[in-house]
């Protein structure tokens, strides 16, 4: 689980990443671009809805600068218990998602991954706490900083006013 970033980061650009084939993601290649960050799970009560609104955002939006990264984790109930071939296989083949999937990871924990450590240390009171569930979301803005954290239980869809907010479509 390699993961470079800068001593400090500052932003989500500083961040180097795992895709699922295990290749390096710098994410700084996402520059400009709001950003929808999910831990996503494929045996989770919220899978279905999440991933059919996620994929509803990703065609309405992607072509006006909105990208969803979902990083799998196993962490919640054991609900993500595959390998990163058989989640994708089950995305891809179940949801069709497009979206990038990369790498499984820790989200909470001494073993939480470094960019699930950044977007929670927001200066908002609640960002400090640990990842409730699987599908807890990240809204980031076109400079790589944490804007919003919603609730796993939050539809993304009802995320869409403030996506269109930060691509500046009235």
């Amino acid at each position: 689980m390699a993961n470079q970033l800068t001593k400090n980061p500052e932003s989500v650009y500083d961040f180097t990443v795992k895709d699922a084939k295990d290749d390096d993601v710098d994410l700084s290649t996402y520059k400009g671009k709001v950003l929808l960050i999910v831990n996503v799970a494929s045996k989770c009560g919220l899978t279905n809805s999440n991933y059919d609104e996620l994929n509803q955002l990703h065609g309405k939006y992607k072509d006006q600068g909105l990208e969803i990264l979902a990083f799998p984790c196993n962490q919640f109930g054991e609900e993500e218990p595959g390998s990163n071939d058989q989640i994708i296989d089950f995305v891809c083949t179940r949801f069709k998602s497009e979206f990038p999937i990369f790498g499984k990871i820790d989200v909470n924990g001494e073993h939480a991954f470094p960019l699930y450590k950044f977007l929670k240390s927001g200066k908002w009171g609640l960002f400090g706490d640990d990842i409730q569930w699987n599908f807890a979301k990240f809204l980031v803005d076109k400079n790589g900083q944490v804007v919003d954290r919603y609730y796993p239980t939050t539809s993304p869809l009802s995320l869409e006013h403030d996506i269109k907010k930060l691509l500046s479509i009235s």
